[in-house]
């Protein structure tokens, strides 16, 4: 072979050898995209209090309106789950933030209630297949002991966006009005959606980003003495009483969808789920509203005490996932678990809660980091029940599950408040947190060995 064929091929080996990181690049894909997803889902909680000056409407059908995205989210999650274990994920996922971003426009033009309605219904199923997708990619792009911290990092985007949103749209009310917020949101997400049908494949194997290193990596066939000292880590064994307390078990794994839709693992995990975000829904919907109505914060200060409890949701998410994955060997349950106690006292807490915006948006700032601490476990969960196959089957169970819990409760938030008062609502989080709690308690544990 002469020198330069030589040279060449010794440098496809060093390229094909040397372990990239391209997964990483997904995972920051995966935040950008979400956050405006989740911007655009945000911001009318925001804008509601100034729709309501255009359109009368009392709280609970404010409430219905919110939740009608919701609603629609919630039956898209099926369908998806379905159309995305068949066709996988490049296309629908590209195709729905497309349409979720057109539809977020849309209802900036809207001259009536029902405009409203149908667009927020639109909205809510257009949206609905990112979440399924997401969790497949993770799924499939990391290894086990990654999946709970990319699984951190794409719930952590889901509560940035209404970091951002509230402070953005009081500038935008400011200086135009309500309908510009949509219009403004609907650009970035057309713009990521194309970036992500080029970059990012349905599986890391089909990916000309990936080395075969990294590949060896994410599916398991790495030599020990390629393993990062996480994955050492996640191998290591939890300790005896923890596994005792979250009932830790090897689990067959689920091979087709009617075992899925018989497992009271998969259900139970979707009836915690259901009251969790529906407390983090109430937050994301109606707290704009009881900061101007009732705190009557200006609506620069609500915009900052707003973007409060997603700053903590952030950080509850990634640290959540961090410690699932690096601390607690794999394990899902106690996260889980720890949020649904400890939101039950913080609801309890915003009963009593202070007047001043500094007092109040740090007390919303921890409502953020508990309840989040365990979302991310909620969707890594599923990963260890399920097989490749079925995951986006389980996990479209689990997300319709928080999902149908987050389209009631703001619709039940406005009812209490037609009838009796916050106090009754903040009650009513707590009751759902709890129950939360004895539901998680029931399901198993998986473990690998």
């Amino acid at each position: 072979m002469n020198q330069p064929l030589a040279d060449a091929a010794a440098s496809t080996a060093s390229t094909t050898a040397r372990p990239t990181r391209f997964r990483w690049v997904v995972a920051g894909l995966i935040f950008l995209i979400y956050t405006i997803a989740a911007a655009d889902r945000a911001n009318i909680g925001v804008a509601l209090p100034f729709i309501r000056k255009e359109f009368a409407m009392s709280n609970t059908e404010a409430g219905a309106l919110l939740s009608l995205f919701l609603f629609a989210y919630a039956l898209a999650q099926l369908p998806s789950g379905f159309a995305t274990s068949r066709f996988g994920v490049r296309r629908i996922f590209s195709g729905a933030m497309i349409l979720t971003s057109v539809f977020t426009g849309m209802i900036g033009t809207t001259t009536s209630i029902l405009g409203l309605k149908i667009y927020r219904f639109a909205l809510g199923l257009a949206e609905g297949p990112l979440p399924v997708g997401i969790a497949a990619t993770i799924n499939n792009w990391f290894p086990p002991h990654e999946k709970g911290t990319a699984s951190g990092i794409f719930l952590s985007a889901v509560k940035f966006g209404p970091v951002i949103v509230p402070p953005i749209c009081a500038v935008i009310i400011a200086m135009w009005g309500w309908r510009e917020i949509f219009i403004f949101f609907a650009v970035p997400g057309i713009i990521f959606s194309i970036i992500w049908f080029f970059l990012v494949t349905n599986h890391p194997s089909q990916s000309k980003h990936v080395s075969a290193a990294e590949l060896d990596y994410i599916t398991g066939s790495a030599t020990p003495a390629q393993q990062s000292a996480a994955a050492v880590a996640a191998h290591k064994a939890a300790p005896a009483w923890l596994d005792k307390f979250v009932r830790a078990r090897k689990l067959a794994p689920l091979t087709d969808s009617k075992s899925v839709f018989r497992s009271w693992n998969v259900l139970g995990c979707a009836l915690g789920y259901c009251f969790q975000l529906g407390i983090s829904n109430v937050l994301l919907a109606w707290i704009p509203t009881y900061l101007l109505s009732v705190k009557k914060f200006s609506v620069m200060n609500m915009g900052f005490v707003a973007a409060a409890p997603w700053v903590g949701a952030v950080i509850g998410n990634l640290l959540g996932g961090l410690v699932s994955d690096r601390l607690l060997a794999k394990r899902r349950k106690p996260g889980m678990m720890l949020s649904a106690l400890a939101t039950a006292g913080m609801m309890y807490a915003l009963i009593n809660s202070p007047a001043d915006p500094v007092g109040y948006g740090l007390l919303l700032f921890a409502t953020g980091v508990l309840l989040s601490f365990g979302f991310s476990a909620y969707m890594a969960y599923p990963m260890g029940v399920a097989d490749k196959k079925t995951f986006p089957i389980a996990s479209s169970v689990v997300n319709m599950g928080g999902q149908i819990g987050g389209a009631i409760a703001p619709l039940a938030t406005g009812m209490l408040l037609d009838s009796y008062g916050w106090d009754y609502v903040f009650a009513f989080m707590a009751i759902g947190s709890l129950a939360s709690f004895v539901v998680l308690l029931t399901i198993a544990e998986p473990v690998d060995a």
